[in-house]
């Protein structure tokens, strides 16, 4: 799976490891870099228990194979191509600008919502009953993968949601969208609402600190749904990362290679059209290093968007309280 699983390539990851161990009797791990950041994707790791495990590199013995699942070949946001391995099948739901290459399988389908819905079809196809857990991770992964209609849903969607929400368990559907937050997570989401500035439609928001990488693609969902704002960049530093979340709405526009250029050399990032996210690792603790990564990480993403340089930003909250008279 790609760094920091969302539910998606958890859910997908672990339907791709049911039909390899029940069809061909072979061991499966369902390995991912980062972590699993927000508080209702930690909350289904919690309830549903999938195999997932989060390592810092990996090392694929010469009797395994590789399949990527949820994640292009051109996204630097994953293990198998940082370490130089190369897949045996790439099952995928993302756009890509990379040329196809001679990999023995290949479904990726930008036109379907998920890749839990690819994964699902693959169960229904080898008649696999997927379990309550299963079924309700895949639910759940199509759920959030189509919030905000940023997709519409194909006829493949559909027959895959019907299928597998006559599986899927709504009581722990529930529990994992009502997820229990910190108390610091309400400061963080204050402190990201006063930082945001609006250039020309276009919202940056930093934090020079935030309790938990989970806050930065929250404030980027909050931050889209805005009448004045068609793409967003939030980043936040936490612990020794700055972890970056970018969403755009307008149809012109594509989240994933806007980050790609705000973070050439920089760090590494994924995504779709609207949404993607990235990270800059082992940021050195010094207070002008820091600035220094904010004003240039500030000034590429405006030049991504094309914004001008001396563009003047606006508050997003608007101060309306009047002084008494």
């Amino acid at each position: 799976m790609h760094d920091n699983p969302d539910p998606d390539a958890i859910a997908s990851g672990w339907a791709i490891g049911t039909i390899i161990e029940e069809k061909l009797g072979l061991g499966v791990r369902l390995v991912a870099g980062g972590a699993i950041v927000r508080a209702e994707n930690r909350h289904m790791v919690d309830l549903l228990a999938p195999p997932v495990q989060l390592v810092i590199n990996i090392d694929i013995p010469d009797n395994a194979a590789a399949v990527l699942v949820d994640c292009g070949l051109d996204a630097d946001n994953q293990l198998l191509t940082r370490d130089g391995i190369e897949p045996v099948a790439v099952i995928d739901h993302h756009l890509t600008d990379q040329a196809p290459r001679e990999i023995p399988f290949v479904d990726v389908r930008p036109d379907v919502a998920a890749s839990a819905t690819i994964a699902a079809s693959y169960l229904r196809e080898q008649s696999i009953e997927p379990g309550p857990k299963l079924a309700t991770a895949l639910t759940y992964a199509m759920r959030t993968e189509t919030r905000g209609c940023e997709f519409r849903y194909s006829v493949l969607d559909h027959e895959m949601l019907v299928w597998l929400t006559r599986r899927a368990e709504p009581e722990l559907l529930a529990e994992i969208e009502s997820a229990p937050l910190e108390r610091e997570y309400y400061a963080d989401l204050a402190a990201a609402l006063r930082a945001t500035e609006i250039y020309h439609r276009t919202g940056y928001c930093l934090l020079p600190r935030a309790a938990g990488p989970e806050i930065v693609g929250e404030i980027a969902d909050l931050l889209i749904r805005c009448k004045e704002v068609e793409c967003v960049l939030c980043a936040a530093l936490c612990d020794d990362d700055v972890v970056i979340s970018a969403r755009t709405e307008f149809q012109g526009m594509n989240a994933a290679r806007l980050l790609r250029k705000t973070l050439a050399e920089l760090g590494h990032c994924g995504g779709h059209r609207h949404r993607a996210g990235g990270k800059i690792a082992k940021v050195k603790q010094e207070p002008q290093i820091v600035a220094d990564l904010c004003n240039e990480l500030r000034r590429r993403w405006l030049a991504a968007c094309g914004i001008e340089s001396d563009e003047r930003s606006a508050p997003l909250l608007i101060d309306d309280t009047c002084p008494p008279e």
